[in-house]
């Protein structure tokens, strides 16, 4: 196996118990990894608000089912002056703009003809210094890039060449938080994370975030858009689906190994421990669609397929 000195990692947001699908994408993050010979991190992005408890909690299911980082986690609250500092870099070369739109100002824009489904229209692009004046006294401005592109073409491991819009994207709200797209290519090139697994609903952000990086100097990672978990109404899975946390299904009795027999089978690979799965890890045979959680797949039956397929 080639060794690549670079990282993946998983970046879950503490805001409570990692579901079925949050967890299939920790293990695919971890195989797609230790694959290839690089570190696996784990981050906690929580700059958003963060449930008591929740990191812990966690950080032990991860490592119930097996997964293993090889630095201590990082939290984004511990790291708010390097997103300062690329602001600034940012300000400093004219690339950003206040931004006074509210929600609804986006969403009525949205409706309007010739508008792009979730793209920013430029509303508050050519303000005047005194429009600008006047509109800080009723609310505090966003920041958001100038973008110098209409789109972008990425590649990706499991979809190849995706091409998607750039638009004039938040890189600090209005609360003074850093925003997600800004936080998350400046945390990568700081952890020298050159490999991004996560799920498929992430795909249209990597052309905003590759072309951010290239602005900041830094490299865009390595992307791969996993097919995501979907409850049997084709909705992303959430608590509606009964049981679906490592926590609601072991008070069921259903133990962490038999949970992570059944995340693994959804990929087509063999139950067992992870070090063993990774022995037959091929991208290229995962399957592309998404994952339908059914109940029936926690019943004795549903668990028997799954035995008799180790």
């Amino acid at each position: 196996m080639e060794t690549i000195s670079g990282a993946g990692r998983f970046a879950p947001s503490p805001s409570g118990e990692l579901h079925l699908g949050n967890l299939r994408t920790a293990i695919l993050a971890w195989l797609f990894a230790r694959s290839t010979g690089r570190q696996f991190l784990l981050r906690i992005e929580d700059l958003d608000t963060a449930r008591a408890g929740a990191e812990e909690a966690q950080i032990r299911e991860l490592s119930d089912l097996g997964l293993d980082w090889d630095l201590p986690p990082i939290r984004q609250s511990e790291h708010l002056p390097r997103y300062e500092a690329s602001i600034a870099s940012l300000v400093e070369a004219g690339l950003l703009y206040e931004c006074f739109c509210t929600r609804r100002d986006i969403a009525e824009a949205a409706t309007a003809p010739h508008a792009l489904p979730g793209v920013y229209p430029g509303t508050c692009r050519n303000l005047t210094e005194s429009q600008r004046e006047l509109r800080r006294r009723e609310r505090p401005p966003a920041l958001r890039l100038r973008a110098g592109v209409e789109a972008l073409t990425i590649q990706d491991r499991l979809h190849g060449e995706y091409t998607g819009p750039v638009d004039d994207f938040v890189v600090r709200r209005n609360d003074g938080v850093p925003a997600y797209n800004l936080a998350v290519v400046v945390d990568d090139a700081a952890q020298g994370i050159d490999q991004v697994v996560r799920g498929g609903d992430l795909l249209s952000s990597a052309p905003r975030q590759a072309y951010l990086a290239g602005l900041l100097g830094v490299p865009a990672p390595l992307y791969a858009h996993v097919p995501l978990a979907l409850g049997k109404d084709g909705r992303r899975l959430a608590k509606r689906d009964g049981s679906v946390t490592l926590e609601a299904l072991g008070a069921e009795g259903l133990p962490v190994e038999a949970v992570r027999a059944i995340i693994l089978k959804s990929m087509d690979l063999p139950a067992g421990p992870l070090s063993a799965v990774l022995e037959v890890f091929d991208p290229d045979l995962l399957p592309r669609d998404p994952w339908i959680v059914e109940p029936s797949l926690f019943s004795p039956t549903g668990m028997r397929s799954v035995t008799r397929n180790r």
